[in-house]
């Protein structure tokens, strides 16, 4: 049985869901960012136990088919924003529409429509909240940050960093207090 998973988007996300898992008795075949997969059919009163122990953790299961898509929208710019060694070549929305077999058009409208901002909207705020984390790690430098996050060249990487953040990667770089933004706030309206 597949169940789907709000706001589970780090390693100890999914360490926190595998044990409120074993704590209830359910035994899981995959536990992914945002889905997991037990082996067992579960009752509704076992689904409202996980889902309060879930809750108390800031997680929440989903029941509806369009929250489940979005979040596996969000799950998957997430992963290859944030997990990914190198983002992939092709273009995003290409590579969002291959992963989740649906067309981007109908991804694109219903994410919109839920979130407020379009997808390349999402992806460029996570691209900057990864940048800022890899400028804060000190071991590329820009250059080297522009290549590996798929920009152009640095002009651009830098120009799109001071529209998102107000300032240039090198003066947030200067800053003593670096403001990032957790991964499960980015690009929620009310945090932006």
């Amino acid at each position: 049985m597949k169940l789907f998973i709000k706001y589970m988007v780090s390693t100890r996300c999914k360490m926190l869901v595998k044990e409120e898992l074993r704590k209830l008795g359910l035994h899981f075949i995959v536990v992914d960012l945002g889905e997991v997969e037990i082996m067992e059919d579960i009752s509704v009163e076992l689904r409202t136990k996980l889902n309060a122990a879930l809750q108390l953790s800031g997680l929440e299961l989903m029941d509806d088919k369009k929250s489940v898509m979005i979040e596996k929208i969000t799950n998957t710019i997430i992963e290859m924003v944030h997990y990914s060694a190198e983002l992939p070549a092709i273009n995003y929305s290409d590579y969002i529409s291959e992963k989740l077999g649906f067309d981007y058009t109908y991804l694109s409208n219903i994410f919109s429509e839920v979130k407020g901002i379009t997808i390349q909207q999402f992806i460029i705020l996570h691209k900057i909240e990864r940048i800022k984390e890899l400028i804060i790690y000190g071991e590329l430098n820009i250059t080297e940050i522009a290549w590996k996050m798929n920009y152009s060249s640095v002009a651009h990487l830098s120009n799109q960093f001071k529209k998102v953040t107000g300032l240039s990667p090198s003066h947030f770089k200067l800053l003593k207090v670096k403001r990032r933004i957790p991964i499960e706030e980015i690009g929620n309206i009310e945090s932006n």
